[in-house]
């Protein structure tokens, strides 16, 4: 994990997924700039995961004695931030190192979620005529039906597939293996795409053990599955946020207001820390309260 890679990831992500003007995201990326600008000023080598508190408030000092205008280090700040909260999103980073900053209060946002029927919308809504419908069905299936991150999505190995036992094994972050379960609907989606995954033409050598792969027989790409997800959402007409990250937060929240084991979740999502996990504990006690509110005949807000 390098600088030059998080800051293209995170264009992408403003991009795609909070559908930010050109300028926008040339913003939060100058603020993002500003910050290596900074290391490099005091020659520190340090990667995005080695950032510390004290790093970000050693730069807010040297902006302050740079001059900048309160309001114009505010927006630095922000900016910052997003880049920070953006690497805890995709759990690329364990801690946020901006959590203790003061800066304009913006408030904590949840991760959005999906309804089960808004999952099955935009799942209908595919065209399984296309070359690439049964493949788009079954990439949506397995990442609502074992809540997996996009790089594990692409990733995915025809020879770590063990369907008929139920369980596919995945390589997530640090390259640590996990056994997830498969139920039957990702199973039978991913049955259809074989199918005619094996009756296409030619396949790139270094793709033959990769399951989804693109019309040119090479592994899919993250921000093509963005895109695919996008054009659904829009094309359901589905108002919320919707990215490929959103599966994995529906998959969570979904099992723990079923009354799934935390553990057993943290395991299958394969989470270094139990604390990561948590946030579907909070998610679920935000669902709990909405019902209270709906139904109970003593709730302060009708």
């Amino acid at each position: 994990m390098n600088w030059n890679d998080e800051q293209k990831d995170f264009r992408h992500f403003l991009r795609l997924e909070k559908s930010l003007s050109e300028n926008s995201v040339d913003a939060y990326s100058a603020d993002v700039a500003k910050f290596i600008q900074f290391l490099e000023f005091r020659t520190l080598s340090i990667q995005p995961s080695e950032v510390k508190s004290i790093h970000i408030k050693d730069f807010i000092k040297w902006i302050n004695e740079l001059g900048m205008s309160a309001r114009t280090q505010a927006r630095v700040i922000s900016g910052l931030k997003a880049f920070f909260r953006f690497l805890i999103l995709e759990e690329r980073i364990g801690e946020d190192p901006c959590i203790l900053i003061e800066s304009p209060k913006t408030g904590r946002k949840l991760p959005e979620i999906l309804s089960a029927e808004e999952i099955d919308m935009l799942i209908s809504a595919i065209d399984l005529s296309t070359p690439e419908g049964h493949r788009n069905r079954a990439i949506l299936e397995v990442l609502y039906g074992c809540g997996l991150r996009v790089s594990e999505l692409v990733n995915l190995r025809l020879s770590c597939m063990y369907i008929d036992k139920g369980f596919i094994k995945v390589t997530g972050k640090g390259d640590k293996e996990r056994l997830v379960p498969i139920g039957k609907k990702a199973s039978d989606a991913i049955r259809y795409y074989l199918q005619d995954r094996n009756a296409a033409g030619t396949i790139d050598k270094s793709s033959r053990d990769i399951l989804f792969l693109n019309r040119r027989g090479n592994k899919l790409s993250r921000v093509m599955i963005f895109l695919m997800v996008k054009e659904l959402a829009e094309k359901t007409g589905i108002k919320k946020r919707v990215s490929p990250h959103t599966f994995r937060h529906s998959f969570a929240t979904h099992l723990i207001e079923g009354g799934a084991d935390l553990r057993a979740v943290q395991e299958m999502l394969g989470h270094e820390s139990i604390l990561t996990t948590e946030i579907y504990t909070h998610l679920d006690r935000e669902f709990l309260k909405e019902t209270i509110a709906a139904y109970h005949p003593r709730a302060l807000h009708r």
